[in-house]
């Protein structure tokens, strides 16, 4: 997914201009935030995003999945060498693997994915329109690393984290 072009000038200021107040800035990112919401690719996330909510087969799914997961956390309190752990973490891969197969599940994680990827441009877009130096959070999307999602341990308490 790339930035729309039509966005970028809404971003950037006249060559003539002075620096950007605040009450600028914020009004421009109000304006580009009030324009994702309005946007193609959040409305099919908020589509899915509720018809997971509403069906039932995920319910059913997730909640096998969050036994699944409690049986697990218990036995890795001893660690690998409870007899149960490698059973207990292959129930989970496998729960996961079915609420994966649900179809508005894998619809809404392919949303989720476009949103956070479109997220991700905004961001190296105007990290990089202050100087090619300055560091943006997951800059590189197949990396792999701390923080919520990225496949480390972030200890937010948001649950994204595994």
């Amino acid at each position: 997914m790339a930035l729309m072009p039509e966005t970028l000038p809404m971003l950037q200021r006249d060559a003539g201009e002075g620096p950007a107040d605040w009450t600028e800035l914020l009004s421009r990112a109000y304006t580009l935030g009030e324009m994702i919401k309005q946007s193609a690719m959040a409305e099919e996330y908020v589509y899915w995003k509720r018809k997971v909510e509403n069906d039932e087969e995920a319910a059913q799914a997730a909640r096998r999945l969050f036994k699944a997961k409690e049986k697990f956390a218990e036995c890795e309190r001893f660690g690998r060498f409870h007899p149960d752990y490698h059973e207990a973490l292959d129930k989970v891969y496998a729960v996961q693997a079915e609420l994966d197969r649900v179809e508005s599940v894998r619809r809404f994680k392919a949303a989720e994915r476009d949103l956070d990827e479109l997220f991700r441009e905004i961001s190296v877009t105007v990290a990089r329109a202050v100087s090619e130096s300055v560091k943006v959070p997951d800059a590189d999307p197949g990396a792999k690393g701390g923080g919520c999602g990225g496949g480390g341990s972030c200890s937010c308490g948001s649950g994204g984290c595994g």
